[in-house]
């Protein structure tokens, strides 16, 4: 595997690790739908959140969450759509984004809730 995508599974496991302590818990991880991935699936009371986490060495080219960009977020609402569809879900959703900075742990983790808002098409 390439060092950025063992980088990139490092940050999704303290990402997971972090919401599992805040007392999140993880439904899923690597949600695939067609071609669309949701990175972390949780739920916390009555709110299915969906996370994108973003992890970066360091901030040189910006942070983690800058990357989430419109054409991202259509696709993350897009896979979400298909989520609740297919386990018939009916609970209020959040969409947050995770950004993990660092080489190595620990990270250094920012936990945006309400990151965005479903585009009205």
């Amino acid at each position: 595997m390439a060092e950025h995508n063992d980088l990139g599974k490092e940050g999704e496991d303290a990402a997971c690790n972090y919401l599992i302590t805040q007392g999140y818990t993880i439904l899923h991880r690597n949600w695939h739908w067609r071609k669309l991935e949701l990175d972390v699936i949780a739920q916390k009371e009555e709110t299915l959140i969906i996370v994108e986490v973003k992890t970066r060495r360091n901030e040189l080219f910006g942070t983690p969450e800058e990357a989430v960009d419109n054409v991202k977020i259509r696709h993350i609402v897009r896979a979400t759509d298909a989520y609740l569809k297919k386990y018939a879900i009916d609970f209020p959703v959040r969409f947050d984004i995770i950004s993990v900075t660092g080489s190595t742990p620990p990270f250094h983790i920012t936990h945006l809730k309400d990151a965005f808002f479903p585009p009205l098409w």
